[in-house]
């Protein structure tokens, strides 16, 4: 993650890394699904990315002062349970993807048909003020990311997108379909994520 130092006036960040359909976690966290750490007070732009199981995610997003009202007694901050620290903290506002690939059986799909799937964008629930995803773009891959083609994407509710992906024939995408979906939402925070392989052809 990209940061500044640190300076005498801190507040915690907090990030919980929620589990998706593309197996996304935070890296480093052994054992549990909480990281936490120390962020400047004053506001400013971030850069966060993870890599796990070879899918790729890249969050850009403003973090703001955290205040006590940001912290709910069902949902305490880390430095409230452990003692460490008694300074406000907040969730980041990341946004996170659920996907429904919609498959067969094996997770497959057909091949040589359009292919429908959902995505949705989410925030953790601590988050206040909940930002709206305003804007995703989904691509595709069928030789290992070495070419991209977009694909068609509409909104299908708050937050809910669904893309039409154009399967091509199996031989043409022996490895699968690979897939990098872009996501922006009201406050100009963004996130991409890239999964290699997203589903196989049949």
């Amino acid at each position: 993650m990209n940061t500044a130092v640190p300076s005498a006036r801190r507040r915690r960040g907090l990030v919980t890394a929620l589990a998706s359909a593309a197996m996304l976690a935070l890296a480093g966290c052994n054992g549990g699904d909480l990281v936490s750490y120390d962020l400047p007070a004053k506001p400013a732009r971030y850069t966060f990315e993870t890599k796990t199981d070879d899918v790729k995610t890249v969050w850009e997003y403003t973090s703001s002062e955290a205040t006590k009202d940001d912290a709910p007694e069902l949902s305490p901050c880390m430095g409230d349970v452990t003692g460490s620290n008694k300074a406000a903290c907040r969730p980041e506002p990341l946004i996170f993807l659920r996907y429904d690939f919609d498959l067969s059986l094996d997770n497959t799909a057909k091949a040589g048909e359009d292919h429908d799937i959902t995505v949705v964008g989410y925030y953790q629930p601590r988050l206040t003020a909940l930002p709206k995803v305003t804007s995703l773009k989904a691509e595709t891959t069928f030789d290992g990311g070495s070419t991209w083609h977009r694909a068609t994407t509409r909104t299908t509710g708050r937050n809910t997108f669904t893309t039409t992906i154009e399967n091509p024939r199996r031989d043409q995408a022996a490895n699968g379909i690979g897939l990098r979906i872009s996501a922006t939402d009201s406050q100009g925070d963004t996130v991409r994520q890239t999964i290699p392989t997203a589903y196989t052809l049949r």
